[in-house]
């Protein structure tokens, strides 16, 4: 079973990510001052929460996990990409990115989409390169 998550980084410079869908026996948060501690955070308690179950004698679901970051969580946690880079590659001004990625302006949905072309451009050619 799929299951959507949302990684939201928040004004104080934590990060929290939560399951979008409402599946039965999994209500997933997890909480941290980066977005990769609050993933760390979140699958550990999918883990709990799969023991738990066990534990009562239910079969748990397993969750194919499916991540969704704003521009602020998606730079913080591939922080191996250069900003700049990689708005030029989206066709996006690079002061622009640098200041979505900082949580200065919010990016409208025409700039979402504009990222994701260049992010799967990228995953494509990180996929086809070899050493």
């Amino acid at each position: 079973m799929k299951a959507n998550i949302i990684f939201e980084m928040a004004k104080d410079g934590g990060c929290s990510c939560y399951m979008r869908e409402e599946i039965p026996d999994f209500g997933l948060l997890g909480f941290g001052n980066t977005p990769q501690e609050a993933k760390e955070d979140m699958l550990k308690a999918y883990e709990e929460i799969k023991e738990l179950l066990k534990a009562e004698g239910k079969q748990p679901k397993e969750l194919e996990f499916i991540y969704h970051y704003d521009i602020r969580s998606f730079f913080e946690y591939f922080d191996f990409l250069n900003v700049t880079k990689v708005a030029e590659r989206a066709g996006i001004n690079p002061s622009l990115m640098r200041k979505y990625a900082a949580g200065i302006v919010k990016a409208g949905e025409r700039q979402y989409l504009k990222l994701q072309t260049a992010v799967n451009s990228i995953a494509s050619e990180l996929a086809a390169a070899n050493f």
